[in-house]
């Protein structure tokens, strides 16, 4: 019998629906948690529930899946006909779920490798779409994910928020950093460094931060064929206008997608973010 390696990620990869079902990608769900309810990400909450919620100061936290739930997704994948499967999570500076996919992989009906990514939304749906191509092509297991390791090793990921103080409440950042931006009313761009959120450049306005993120991702695009991701909460326009300037100065754009994050990444960066991912081939 032929080798069939199947990928699993979670759900803040934000890859699209499409994209995941002709690739055979399965997402397990991290959980929102607002209020009393405990719900799903990307079916049991939407963004602007979220971004309701956020504009309240409804308490909102997240939560990693459990073990149970991969356990079931892994027997579920083996069920459809996987004979390995290769299992690509968002950072574990950032979350459980590398953790909780580990202890599941040890209850898998098949082998599974659990990959720390070290990335997040469109960083960790590159990946997973690179290891998903890679055993379409025949792959097998090492070639998959030594292919998403090569590809997270090289995307960059940057971003803009409003405040630092939705980071701050979550712990995803300091709080003297969240302090200092408070206090000198700067906009702060952030960027995912060794799997870590981390505070790039601190400027003064709102339209000298966007301009700034752009020339930054501009630079880190250069001339390379690239694979460029904008994420958004609740700031549509922004984000469309930022893809099309940058539509325009990247030679070598190849994808441009544009979406707005899930209530994981938004319950921690709350609405008006802006976020670029950039992904050489």
């Amino acid at each position: 019998m032929s080798r069939h390696v199947a990928i699993v990620t979670d759900s803040t990869a934000y890859l699209p629906p499409r994209t995941m079902e002709r690739h055979g990608i399965t997402a397990v769900p991290l959980t929102v948690v607002l209020g009393d309810q405990a719900l799903d990400e990307g079916t049991e909450i939407s963004t602007r529930s979220l971004a309701q919620a956020l504009q309240k100061r409804r308490p909102v936290t997240t939560s990693r899946p459990s073990p149970q739930l991969f356990t079931e997704t892994y027997r579920k994948v083996a069920d459809s006909g996987a004979t390995d499967i290769v299992s690509l999570h968002l950072s574990a500076e950032l979350s459980g779920t590398y953790d909780a996919a580990v202890l599941a992989a040890r209850e898998a009906p098949v082998p599974v490798r659990v990959v720390d990514t070290g990335t997040v939304a469109m960083a960790l749906g590159f990946c997973a779409l690179t290891a998903a191509e890679a055993a379409e092509a025949g792959g097998t297991v090492d070639e998959a994910v030594t292919a998403a390791e090569k590809r997270a090793s090289g995307t960059s990921a940057y971003f803009y928020v409003d405040t630092l103080d939705y980071l701050r409440r979550g712990g995803r950042i300091g709080a003297a950093q969240a302090l200092l931006g408070s206090a000198l009313a700067v906009k702060p761009l952030l960027q995912l460094d060794g799997g870590r959120i981390e505070l790039l450049e601190k400027v003064r306005t709102a339209s000298r931060a966007i301009a700034r993120l752009e020339e930054i991702a501009a630079d880190a695009a250069g001339d390379a064929q690239v694979d460029i991701a904008v994420h958004h909460l609740a700031a549509p326009e922004r984000a469309s206008a930022l893809a099309e300037r940058l539509r325009a100065r990247v030679p070598g754009m190849a994808d441009l997608h544009v979406s707005e994050v899930g209530a994981v990444i938004g319950a921690h960066t709350g609405p008006g973010l802006l976020g670029v991912v950039v992904s050489p081939r």
